[in-house]
């Protein structure tokens, strides 16, 4: 990165306030909750908590509202769910909070230019990677899924572009041979709260200093879809378990296996590499262990469809399965 640039401020604005800060905190999903109640807990002024509208979920499809909303209603916190922010009365009520600082983690919604210029200080973004690396929805995921042996978090000053800001802050953390997604999710969704904590400390004291990013190395994490999720049993058993863990819990990867009455999807959400070997996708013993284009993988959880995980042993219990079967 270049050399860090202080935080300057327009010129008809006053010094950095002390704290508390004025805030607003937009959030939607459970990583963000972290962050939420750990600027409140600082004790911040938090004016306005905006949130993605609640949606249809379940099998009544019942409106739920976010984890977030939630977590904001039970500290009694005002909470605002428009469906866009790109219309003139959204930006006139989201400056009338006269925020100091906008704190925005996995909101879920684009901001536009009115918006990120209204908070007196700046809007700043808790980023779940190393930027430049990993910009985009599902740096998590990617990470893992592309055999990332660190990612970290960071705290960045937002501009128009897709997470192009100047970062203030980064906290490294190592992603460990057999991390999952969700497992790295929960280490950074703490550890960026109480990043996010500090770096509101050092801009209210004026303090927080910027380095843009490098042009360098910039990858984008795109949204994981479904093309994304099916394992190729011709790559290398470490690919086939990077993926499967970076895509673990959620939204799982999968294989197609005949059970008897055609192919039907099953997850595999946990695995181990061995030194076995085999024609790619096939059972190699009674103990799921599959072959891939070099080596093979344990299989550890499975999930089929409508069912709860299962580890290898109760799986197989219901669902024996033996050489020659196959996974596709």
């Amino acid at each position: 990165m270049s050399p860090t640039i202080p935080c300057a401020l327009p010129e008809h604005d006053t010094p950095p306030v002390s704290r508390p800060l004025r805030l607003i905190v937009m959030g939607t999903p459970d990583f963000a909750v972290h962050t939420l109640q750990a600027v409140h807990g600082a004790g911040h002024e938090i004016v306005a908590v905006y949130s993605r509208a609640p949606a249809p979920a379940g099998r009544g499809m019942a409106l739920r509202l976010s984890p977030v909303h939630k977590a904001a209603e039970a500290l009694g916190l005002t909470v605002l769910t428009p469906p866009t922010l790109r219309t003139p009365d959204e930006a006139e009520r989201f400056a009338a909070f006269k925020a100091d600082v906008a704190v925005v983690v996995a909101y879920g919604m684009i901001l536009p230019k009115a918006i990120l210029d209204a908070p007196r200080l700046a809007c700043l973004n808790l980023h779940a990677s190393l930027l430049p690396r990993w910009r985009g929805a599902a740096p998590i995921q990617r990470a893992i899924m592309s055999g990332d042996r660190e990612t970290g978090i960071a705290v960045m000053r937002m501009a128009e572009g897709l997470d192009t800001g100047p970062v203030g802050m980064v906290e490294h953390v190592a992603i460990g041979p057999d991390m999952t997604a969700g497992e790295l999710h929960d280490t950074l969704a703490v550890r960026g709260a109480a990043l996010m904590v500090k770096a509101l400390a050092a801009l209210a004291s004026g303090s927080l200093a910027f380095a843009e990013q490098s042009a360098e190395g910039v990858l984008y994490a795109r949204k994981i879809g479904n093309e994304d999720s099916r394992i190729d049993w011709s790559l290398p058993a470490a690919q086939v378990h990077d993926l499967v863990r970076g895509l673990s819990p959620f939204p799982g990867a999968y294989a197609m296996v005949d059970f008897g009455k055609g192919p039907e999807r099953v997850k595999i959400l946990q695995s181990a590499c061995t030194g076995a070997s085999g024609e790619a996708g096939a059972l190699l013993d009674t103990q799921l262990t599959v072959a891939c284009g070099q080596g093979a993988v344990r299989l550890l959880t499975l999930q089929r469809a409508g069912s709860k995980p299962l580890s290898a042993a109760d799986f197989l219990r219901g669902m024996p399965l033996a050489p020659p079967q196959r996974f596709m």
